[in-house]
């Protein structure tokens, strides 16, 4: 199904938003949910492709603006992955911004990672935009945080185990770890990830400051890393067999001294 929707004049292009593929987050379900980067860009949009669960009226954030429905609703006509995958590949050679409009976080359950390898294949600039994911959402309309200081410091996202057709190798991702980096690795193998699990440990997201390291459980279980990082800064650790691909490309954790030290002549 694809809509046009009313022509009107659209603003000029904002600062920031430059030629590529965004893969925005619209949010659980209202309209004004979706994060200001991400309504900033869906502004600026050539052509979106958005899903059959967001808010239509989240359109009208992009008039003038070719709309094409890619799905998806359980139990609905909906287009194949690869079919999309296609059609944002095709639509980046034609178009300046493209946007796929995902309900929730395109990264949580949001089959992110097949349009990302897509993308990349076809050597396509693309940026993802995080969205607030439905757990959150909900958590927030029942007023009750799912984690709780005194009852519960762990959160699962999870799926219906028969949806998975082969071993669930499983992501942990740890917030304010900074000071228990050893002990988060000695935690995780004493429950079954192997020694060589990738990890990805990421200092002040989404700030300009914002470093990434990699390493493996066993070289984090060993190393006295505390002191390669900003002073009073936060540090996700991010653990699973799904950052191996990324090991490549970050810092390794070994020469963060080096980089911490340039860091600190240049502040």
């Amino acid at each position: 199904m694809e809509q046009i929707a009313p022509r009107t004049v659209k603003a000029p292009k904002l600062n920031g938003v430059i030629p590529g593929v965004y893969l925005i987050g619209a949010g659980p379900g209202a309209s004004d949910l979706i994060t200001v980067r991400g309504s900033r860009i869906l502004a600026q949009a050539d052509i979106v492709f958005y899903d059959a669960l967001i808010d239509i009226s989240m359109l009208e954030w992009c008039p003038g603006t070719r709309l094409v429905q890619v799905g998806k609703r359980c139990g609905s006509h909906s287009s194949s992955q690869h079919f999309i995958n296609k059609q944002l590949v095709d639509a980046a050679a034609k178009y300046s911004v493209v946007v796929r409009l995902k309900g929730g976080d395109p990264m949580i359950f949001g089959r992110a990672q097949e349009e990302i390898d897509a993308l990349e294949k076809a050597n396509v600039r693309y940026e993802i935009v995080p969205g607030i994911t439905t757990a959150l959402a909900a958590s927030a309309e029942l007023k009750q945080p799912p984690t709780t200081r005194e009852l519960s410091r762990t959160l699962t996202l999870t799926t219906l185990p028969s949806r998975c057709a082969h071993e669930d190798h499983k992501t942990a991702i740890y917030y304010m770890a900074r000071d228990q980096l050893s002990e988060v690795a000695t935690t995780l193998i004493a429950q079954g990830y192997t020694l060589d699990t990738p990890v990805c440990l990421m200092e002040s997201v989404s700030l300009p400051t914002q470093r990434s390291f990699g390493c493996t459980l066993d070289e984090l279980r060993f190393g006295d890393v505390q002191h390669h990082f900003l002073d009073k800064q936060p540090v996700v650790v991010m653990v699973g067999e799904v950052y191996r691909k990324k090991l490549h490309t970050l810092i390794p954790l070994i020469e963060s001294q080096n980089h911490f030290n340039a860091l600190q002549a240049a502040s």
